[in-house]
Parts: C-alpha cells; structure tokens; sequence
C-alpha cells in the first residue's frame, strides 16, 4: 500500500515530507561551495586533523553557531535595537548576559549561551524555555521503539552513535507521548460519504510485552468526492474474520460514516463484513 495523502500531511503514523526544507538547505550548502567556504574546512581537515563527526567535530560546531546567532537574532527583534546601538539607550529592557544550556541533538550534545534580557520577558521561539532536547532526536526516539528497539537499546544506541546520553524514563515518557496523539487520530470523525473503502491487512511487527511479535495490522482506507485516499484507521489482530471486519464497518459507522459506494477487499467469503455490517 502506497504512501497516503494523510501521511504526507503528517498524522501521527506517518512521516511528514520536508521537500521544502531540504531544497533550501541543499542551495545554502551549494552557494557555500560556491563562494569556497568549504575549502577552508577541507583544509583543516588535512593539515590539522579537524573532526567531522562525533564530538567537538565540525557539525555539533555548527549547529551549536547557527543556533547561538538565531537566539542572538531573536533577541533583537524582541528589545528592538541592535547589540551596541545608541537607541537602545533609556530602553526599559536590555540585554543580560547569557544562561549556559546543553540540548541534545541528533548531532550530539550542543553546550548552548542562551542570551537573557533583563525584564526576563524574552522567550525564545528557536530553543524554547525547558527544551532540553532537539524535535529530530525526539522523532529519531520513535523511530527506534516502532522499529522494535527495546528502551535500552535506544539508551545504547544514542551514546554509542550521537554522544547522547537520556535516561530510561526520558525515553519512556517520549514514546509514550505520542500514544495519545494515535488515540486521538483513530478516533477522529469522518466523511459521511467515501465512493471507495479499501479493507487490507499487512504484517508488521508490533511489541508485545518484552518481545517483537508479527502480528496483522488491518487498514480500511476511503477515497473521498475528490479523489484523495484517507487512512480511516489501522487495527492491529492476530487473524481477520468476518466479525472482526463487522466491527471495523460499525466503528467507522460510528465515526459518522453514514454510505459507501464500493467496498474492496481480498478476504474469503467466509472474512468480508456483511451489508448490515458495512
């Protein structure tokens, strides 16, 4: 089954596309080049042995300037005035020194000057008061446990790979984060029209206590008046039968789905959900 437009849009079980953010950064990396910025780099790294990976390479380096400079740049836009500048003068805010933070990325650990005001009104958009981790690494977490990696490995894993060191109960609270946000999402109202319901059912692996089991992840997938496929929801059941399908069609039912057109569906006749049903 293909990627679904719901998945694009970024629901909770897919992966939202960044076709954006990845064409600016690939201009920005090639005006570099261009104007010969990465030359130096290179020749650092040959004369001076300058790390490009793990810490204190040259890309924690960077993320840790980029971020420092659009902290310093939200900063002016909230006083108003530049570092240095007379109008500043008489202002009732002013800047106050800096507050050392360390975030955790997926680049590894960034030691971080936040600068400060002295009102203590800025709060910053870029690193949010609190934030001790990156939203990547967050997204990087979840990767990991849907993929069938133990809480521990994940610990393991980020130390051995990033430098990163989370607690058990960091990464716990992280996964289970999401848990409501799928809660909410498989409950979501729906359409009351769908012309087309694709029934399906995939294997995929799903934790099951302490192990990773196959287990059959049934989709019911609607097409809309304007073509656009939807992912109406996911059940995850040992084995299909005509009465679990009958209970999928209630609950969509319920979800305010009131007529379908066509049903599709590979299931036995023993399996497919009855009219009454659907």
């Amino acid at each position: 089954m293909s990627v679904t437009e719901d998945q694009q849009l970024g629901h909770p079980l897919g992966v939202p596309a960044q076709p954006v953010s990845s064409a600016t950064a690939r201009e920005a990396i090639n005006e570099m080049l261009e104007a010969g910025l990465l030359d130096g780099v290179m020749d650092r790294v040959d004369r001076d042995g300058l790390a490009l990976t793990g810490a204190g390479g040259f890309p924690p380096e960077l993320v840790k300037a980029v971020l420092e400079r659009g902290l310093a740049a939200e900063l002016t836009e909230h006083l108003g005035y530049e570092k240095g500048d007379p109008a500043g003068r008489g202002s009732p805010n002013s800047r106050n020194g800096s507050t050392p933070k360390t975030l955790s990325t997926e680049v590894g650990e960034i030691p971080l000057a936040v600068p400060r005001d002295r009102a203590g009104s800025f709060e910053p958009r870029l690193v949010p008061k609190g934030a001790r981790r990156a939203g990547g690494l967050d997204e990087m977490i979840v990767s990991l446990y849907a993929g069938g990696m133990t809480v521990r490995d994940i610990q393991h894993h980020l130390a051995r790979t990033l430098g990163t060191e989370l607690s058990h109960e960091t990464i716990s609270k992280i996964t289970d984060s999401v848990l409501e946000e799928v809660k909410a999402w498989q409950a979501r109202p729906l359409e009351e029209l769908y012309p087309i319901i694709y029934l399906d059912a995939l294997v995929v692996k799903v934790r099951d206590g302490h192990q990773v089991r196959n287990k059959a992840a049934h989709i019911a997938v609607g097409v809309d008046l304007d073509g656009v496929k939807h992912v109406l929801g996911i059940w995850v059941q040992a084995c299909e039968g005509a009465k679990f399908w009958a209970g999928v069609c209630a609950e969509l039912r319920n979800r305010g789905v009131r007529d379908v057109l066509i049903v599709c569906c590979d299931c036995e006749d023993d399996q497919a959900p009855s009219r009454a049903a659907a």
